[in-house]
């Protein structure tokens, strides 16, 4: 029964891994279409794309590479279960951070003059708050949770690392 729990852990994480990186990569697609010049302000552009890309391609990569490649990059063994258990704590407080970051950009009066560039940092999305106003069901149910997926691929990304050296700076040392 236990061997059940785990896998079911380990598919349902992948696939939250996959979908996390998709929707990282499609944020990235307005950026890239619009090439930065629709936006009201002047922004680098690029660098939210090319962040964009390489979380949601490292997450994908995550999300689809063999079990046994990411316990020998973790030093782990296969059939831990806690093989990926930072990788997803930090995907959903990520993922949390972010989806109420992105409720108070999207729900902030226009009157508190918010920066554009910290929070299109913030808030990938936020561009879509500078070109027209979206419905608060967009923002509760589509947008909000767009950011927080987002971010969840990032904190993917950063649980990767730290499992990766953590486990080989500790390795190195006894």
């Amino acid at each position: 029964m236990r061997f059940m729990a785990g896998r079911a852990i380990t598919i349902t994480s992948r696939i939250i891994f996959f979908v996390c990186a998709l929707i990282s990569l499609l944020t990235a697609v307005p950026y890239v279409a619009s090439g930065g010049v629709d936006l009201p302000v002047q922004s680098e552009w690029i660098v939210f794309t090319v962040a964009l890309a390489l979380v949601g391609i490292f997450s994908v990569t995550f999300a689809v590479l063999p079990r046994s490649w990411i316990a020998k990059m973790c030093k782990k063994d296969r059939d831990d279960a806690q093989l990926f258990s930072a990788p997803l704590k930090l995907l959903g407080l990520f993922a949390a951070v972010f989806y109420l970051l992105a409720l108070v950009a999207f729900l902030a009066p226009h009157s508190w003059d918010l920066d554009p560039q910290l929070w299109l940092t913030l808030c990938p999305l936020y561009a879509v708050k500078m070109l027209f106003d979206p419905s608060l069901v967009a923002v509760f149910f589509l947008f909000a949770p767009m950011n927080a997926a987002v971010y969840g691929a990032l904190g993917l990304t950063l649980g990767c690392a730290w499992s990766a050296f953590r486990k080989r700076a500790s390795s190195q040392t006894s």
